[in-house]
């Protein structure tokens, strides 16, 4: 991801924000038939305070991404939407897309079947948890020889990652009156109403450019 210094994104505590309110992230590598992709959850591993994720994979996608072998490249996408240039005033403008995303990578430590079983029940939790019924991992009618043999069809891993690339593009290189007006415009009622992004716009203006 090309940086740029007006958008860059540093701070451990926002980054971490960014992973915990978006899950779902893009595992890629470089194989020997070339690059692939995986879609998975992953969890910030609740033993550190840095941008350690843990997650697993299904079987045979280890092996396709090369886990534990090959660098992971794990992007993480937070809000972003379709900027109008309608919104910047009567200057020459054309459009843009304002986003908040990451890219950690480093080659993932393989986790025991203990350690797997452990990150299973928490990523389980972690999204049950907000259920008028929450059902976890081990909640009946599921038992614990139903447990063990899903869990043994995947691969947990860790990733401490050796390189970050954090981006938050948004607006910050233009005027308040005009962030003022891109912000009222996301939360309005027109096609391209975006709520999150909104938010995610007021709340990079308030903390400032690296927050």
């Amino acid at each position: 991801m090309r940086q740029n210094p007006s958008f860059v994104m540093t701070d451990i505590a926002e980054l971490r924000r960014l992973i915990e309110l978006n899950p779902w992230v893009t595992l890629m590598s470089a194989g020997p038939d070339g690059l692939v992709a995986s879609h998975y959850a992953v969890l910030l591993d609740d033993t550190r305070d840095d941008l350690t994720i843990v997650g697993h994979v299904g079987k045979p996608d280890d092996a396709i991404l090369g886990l534990g072998e090959r660098e992971l490249l794990v992007v993480v996408q937070g809000p972003h939407g379709y900027i109008s240039p309608s919104w910047y005033g009567d200057v020459a403008a054309v459009p843009t897309w304002n986003f908040i995303s990451a890219h950690l990578s480093g080659i993932p430590e393989i986790l025991t079947a203990e350690e797997n079983l452990m990150v299973l029940d928490r990523l389980v939790d972690r999204f049950e948890r907000g259920m008028p019924h929450p059902r976890g991992m081990w909640e009946r009618p599921n038992d614990e020889a139903f447990v063990q043999r899903l869990a043994s069809g995947t691969v947990g891993f860790r990733l401490t990652p050796s390189r970050v690339v954090g981006k938050r593009k948004m607006s910050q290189n233009r005027s308040s009156d005009v962030v003022d007006t891109i912000i009222a415009g996301l939360e309005g009622t027109g096609v391209h109403t975006n709520e999150p992004l909104a938010t995610e716009m007021r709340r990079a203006r308030l903390r400032g450019v690296d927050a």
